[in-house]
């Protein structure tokens, strides 16, 4: 969230727009009746909204993969509170090991050591961490061999994610991206890999294991090697708009349904028609005829 556009005057939504924990976790059990395995609670950053641990424990009787993506900041602070309220897992942002790039990169006072206190209370917590590492060419491609090296040998499963053009506040150009390929074949030189089976249908990460045996690797492709087609992914945002594609202009309405007084069948209903008539596939079709078509930001529709 760019300090320039997201300054100390920008107008950020009122809480009364925001869902309620207690509407999330309805429209939550509604997903999950509809077949819904996994639930990420992303942001922006999510551990900004007060009393997360308690939306956290309304969650965890469903029964899902109930995760959560962080920055790491506040994780030294809220690890323990999020494990014993049920979370089962947890992804730490983390772009570089060097603490200038990092502050270059997240824009803001904080230092490296800061995030690695926070995967260490995860893990203290008991909570299996995996490490995001977003590349950007000119900004942070030396850090792919340091981060897979710092890593490896680790329980933690380091993922990279190529540079995608969601919303507009990033700047984003084609030849910012740091290919997969890139990035696997520089990892490959110093530490060699094997390719890794996916572990489901619609795993969005390409796997790598160390062949010594020091874990694992992940690579996120959409801008070189997109999934559109197996793609089993939807996204609630704060005040309660469903988005049916990381790259979509405009979400459907959940909120006015719930406030306006819609039974938990009619909510399940809408739910199952939305998802029914998408057809989402940006990522297939990007060219230069969509580069400057609207998107929804990541810091409001999540990762």
């Amino acid at each position: 969230m760019p300090r320039d556009v997201y300054g100390h005057d920008y107008a950020f939504l009122e809480r009364r727009e925001l869902l309620t924990f207690e509407e999330i976790a309805r429209l939550a059990e509604r997903f999950v009746e509809l077949g819904v395995q996994k639930i990420r609670i992303t942001g922006g950053e999510p551990l900004v909204r007060r009393d997360l641990e308690r939306l956290v424990a309304m969650l965890a009787p469903l029964g899902t993969d109930l995760t959560l993506t962080t920055n790491g900041f506040l994780l030294p602070a809220k690890a323990r509170l999020l494990a014993d309220a049920g979370l089962r897992r947890i992804t730490v942002s983390l772009d570089s090991l060097d603490d200038a790039t990092f502050r270059a990169l997240n824009d803001a006072d904080v230092c490296v050591d800061r995030v690695l206190e926070g995967i260490e209370a995860a893990v203290g917590a008991g909570l299996p961490v995996k490490v995001n590492c977003v590349v950007k060419r000119g900004a942070n491609e030396a850090e792919i061999v340091p981060l897979a090296r710092h890593f490896h040998g680790t329980p933690h499963t380091l993922r990279f994610i190529e540079y995608m053009d969601v919303g507009h506040t990033n700047g984003w150009r084609l030849d910012d991206v740091v290919a997969a390929r890139e990035i696997v074949e520089a990892i490959d030189a110093v530490l060699p890999l094997e390719p890794v089976a996916p572990g489901y249908r619609g795993e969005v990460a390409r796997r790598y294991r160390y062949r010594d045996g020091g874990g694992e690797i992940g690579v996120i492709a959409s801008v070189t090697q997109p999934f559109c087609g197996d793609c089993t992914r939807a996204r609630l945002s704060a005040e309660g708009r469903l988005f049916t594609c990381l790259f979509a202009v405009r979400g459907d309405d959940l909120r006015a349904l719930i406030r306006g007084g819609a039974t938990d069948a009619e909510l399940a209903s809408a739910l199952a028609d939305i998802w029914h008539i998408r057809d989402d596939r940006y990522s297939e079709l990007r060219s230069a005829a969509t580069a400057g078509s609207d998107k929804v930001e990541m810091s409001y529709i999540g990762g």
